[in-house]
């Protein structure tokens, strides 16, 4: 197995940037990821999350700055952070033609675990992904969760101090997800590092530690998503329903009065409304209804509500 050196942070990424022609992905990104923890890396479409995966897997170079994953410098080493990380990708890769037991035997090889140890290794990865009773079954007969569930297997056969996670339950019924949510929270649990990029906010917010929000190729925010919503969000929204010259009437008391708004459909609702002044609260009216922020509300603040 692969000697994993002995530092504080997982994964350190420092200005890090990576061009694709006039096109900076990512954008002097610094990130680090402390050992143990949960980091659900949130974005909207381009902000650099692919690429930063890629980055981090040795998958692309970077064009400035300096990279760590488990204290292996990448790209100079990234075999050796290869060997000692397991990595999900949001595309089902897996060989139809082999079984359950076959796909994890094959990757249990390829990641050096030692070939006394396969058959115990490919049976916890069989039984921390909840696959047990399956292992002869042939991919292509799975059903859509359990080959997601096989992937994660797949990503954890040599039981590695770090886990990469892109997109892990994109496209899956809500029963699925919140499957693999357990699966994802065991390792959290267990202590084990898992980089979590998703697009379902709801995900972060119940299974990350920590969250980091990317825009245009670097941070914009980080903290607790509890710190977040509190920071960014408030203590306090209220949601207003009407017709289009309702709600833009309500937008426009709420940015009088500094507060952030967010639009949903027929609704705005104004965020941190506890600060709300009462000359504020006076012209809004009594017709609000009252919710807690979440970490969704923020989200859409520090990025836009409008798909680029």
């Amino acid at each position: 197995m692969t000697r994993v050196t002995q530092q504080t942070n997982a994964l350190a990424l420092r200005g890090v940037v990576k061009r694709f022609g006039n096109r900076a992905a990512v954008d002097g990104l610094d990130l680090t990821v402390a050992r143990g923890v949960c980091l659900g890396l949130l974005g909207p479409n381009g902000a650099g999350k692919s690429t930063t995966m890629r980055l981090l897997t040795g998958q692309a170079v970077a064009d400035e700055g300096a990279i760590e994953v488990l204290g292996f410098p990448v790209p100079r080493e990234s075999k050796r952070a290869r060997a000692a990380m397991g990595v999900v990708p949001q595309q089902d890769n897996l060989d139809e033609e082999l079984t359950v037991r076959e796909n994890l035997e094959v990757f249990a090889h390829l990641y050096r675990v030692p070939r006394g140890g396969r058959a115990a290794a490919v049976a916890r990865a069989v039984a921390r992904a909840r696959l047990t009773g399956r292992e002869r079954t042939r991919v292509g007969d799975l059903s859509g969760g359990m080959r997601r569930r096989l992937l994660i297997a797949r990503g954890l056969v040599h039981d590695p101090a770090l886990v990469l996670l892109d997109e892990p339950t994109v496209g899956l019924d809500p029963q699925v997800r919140a499957e693999l949510w357990g699966l994802i929270d065991g390792l959290r649990t267990a202590g084990t590092t898992v980089l979590m990029s998703t697009h379902y906010i709801e995900e972060a917010e119940r299974l990350a530690d920590d969250c980091a929000v990317m825009a245009r190729g670097r941070v914009i925010a980080r903290g607790a998503p509890s710190d977040l919503v509190a920071r960014h969000a408030g203590k306090q929204a209220v949601e207003y329903h009407g017709p289009p010259a309702r709600l833009a009437e309500v937008e426009r008391i709420a940015r009088t009065a500094g507060l952030p708004t967010r639009r949903t459909g027929p609704s705005v609702a104004v965020l941190r409304a506890e600060e709300l002044p009462p000359s504020a609260l006076e012209a809004l009216g009594a017709d609000g209804i009252v919710r807690h922020p979440t970490l969704e509300d923020v989200f859409v603040i520090l990025t836009g509500e409008r798909v680029e």
